[in-house]
């Protein structure tokens, strides 16, 4: 529903009882004089009070007994948060106290803020566009140095930016488009076909590429997934439990014990893992184990990491043969492949005649002697998961490969579904502009207003993202989603 900006609201922007103080957040045109009524400070009230002070003062209850010793801090509009007077008071962090206050502060006037008002009103104001407002839930929600980067990114505005660039060129030249319609009879030429395909070409590419960063922004903002895959008794299990420390599979000689997948995140180098056993790849009749492998073969697909167990133990020919179905099966232009050499326990000692074991297997540091496509570089750690022999390096070079996936600070990352779906729907109007120009032999051209249409069609799609195109029900199902007091 729309915002009433003549209301004053108020809100924890903290969660009771977690620290030693709460902050409880005040906006509107009567924040202060409503702040002046709950707070008593010495001499100068805090309706007279410049901004960007801090004030000390005492809360008293209707019965005049004392309720907390308070910190107001003041903001003047248009300098805050929310481009309103605000203020914002902190207390001890008791449950009791912080809802003493509330009740105090509506009772002089003003209303328990919504999910997300705070944050409307910043954006109603002018403080922020539509994609950093949604930033800043992903920033409060960022439980790692990836994905607290990337929304940052988004909160101070390079995202928009860039889309701000894209939706002026378009713009113009949908003006000038608009422009040769009032001279129509004159058969006047105001954009230069050539220069509209050009400029189109450009902003389609960047269209694609920011939705094409959408499944690697996603899993950067809940994870990447890391998907363990091999044969069956590889040792899947044994390392998801050597790496986050604790039995959290069930480990068995007996083949096929995993049935299911087990997810569990690791923060590794700033970047969050969603580590993801599965059940081993092989041959089976059994239902219920069938079902498993299938959704370890799913779980490879979706995987921005795969760690590809070989498995010492099934010799020269079984190794050859899984390296071979980790080639093709793991799309490496869009996955990282890490081979995994486990068990070099049981090479002490053994027989290679007896074993089946390959030197090249045991002691080389390359795969490229299992490859017949010598040309792929990717790595081959060896590993005991029992012993924890290699973990180290193996950690390395999975932190290496999550910071590819994540990319430079600078890299815009789109992570929001709603504007994943936004710049794909401003592609098929973008395309339908490319032919309308006639940009191929096989392409018709077309009047300038059906052209002019499709440009603005495109626009409405990339407007909306950063909320130069909105209504109160995209509003609300956005900010419907925040948490109160922000």
């Amino acid at each position: 529903m729309p915002i009433n900006k003549q209301d004053t609201i108020c809100a924890p922007a903290t969660v009771p009882g977690t620290g030693a103080i709460s902050v409880i957040r005040l906006s509107g045109p009567e924040a202060l004089s409503i702040a002046d009524k709950v707070v008593t400070c010495n001499r100068t009230p805090l309706s007279s009070t410049e901004g960007y002070r801090i004030r000390y003062g005492t809360v008293f209850d209707n019965d005049g007994e004392i309720v907390d010793n308070v910190l107001v801090s003041v903001f003047r509009a248009p300098h805050s948060y929310t481009g309103e007077d605000s203020a914002e008071i902190s207390c001890h962090a008791s449950g009791y106290i912080v809802q003493t206050i509330i009740g105090l502060l509506l009772d002089a006037g003003a209303r328990s803020a919504g999910p997300g008002e705070f944050t409307r009103r910043a954006f109603v104001n002018g403080k922020m566009d539509l994609a950093q407002a949604e930033a800043v839930a992903d920033v409060i929600a960022a439980q790692d140095k990836a994905a607290h980067r990337v929304a940052m990114n988004q909160l101070k505005g390079g995202y928009s930016k860039e889309l701000g660039r894209l939706r002026a060129k378009l713009l113009k030249m949908t003006s000038l488009l608009e422009l040769e319609l009032d001279f129509s009879e004159e058969d006047v030429e105001f954009a230069s076909r050539g220069e509209l395909s050009l400029l189109v070409n450009d902003v389609l590419h960047h269209v694609s590429t920011l939705a094409s960063s959408f499944k690697r922004g996603n899993a950067v903002k809940n994870g990447l997934p890391v998907a363990i895959i091999g044969p069956a008794n590889s040792g899947k299990s044994t390392l998801l439990n050597a790496i986050i420390g604790e039995d959290r599979a069930i480990v068995s000689d007996i083949a096929g014990t995993t049935r299911d997948t087990i997810e569990e995140v690791l923060n590794v180098g700033g970047v969050s893992l969603r580590f993801i056993d599965t059940a081993g790849i092989r041959d089976t009749e059994e239902t219920v184990e069938k079902i498993g492998i299938g959704r370890s073969l799913k779980k490879m697909q979706e995987a921005s990491i795969i760690l590809g167990i070989l498995d010492l133990a099934r010799g020269t020919s079984g190794i050859k043969d899984d390296v071979q179905f980790f080639l093709s099966n793991v799309d490496l232009s869009e996955q990282k492949l890490i081979l995994v050499l486990n068990k070099i326990d049981l090479t002490e000692g053994c027989n290679e005649a007896d074993s089946g074991v390959n030197k090249n297997v045991i002691r080389g540091n390359k795969i490229v002697s299992l490859i017949e496509n010598k040309s792929i570089d990717i790595p081959l750690v060896k590993i005991s998961a029992k012993t924890g022999e290699g973990l180290v390096d193996l950690m390395s070079t999975l932190s290496n490969k999550a910071s590819d996936l994540v990319g430079t600070s600078d890299s815009t990352l789109v992570t929001n579904l709603r504007h994943y779906e936004a710049l794909r729907k401003s592609e098929a109007p973008l395309r339908r502009v490319l032919s309308g120009l006639g940009a191929t032999d096989h392409d018709s051209p077309l009047p300038p207003d059906l052209i002019a249409q499709d440009l603005r069609e495109a626009l409405h799609y990339i407007g909306s993202i950063v909320g130069e195109i909105s209504t109160d029900e995209v509003l609300g199902n956005i900010f419907r989603e925040f948490c109160i007091g922000k």
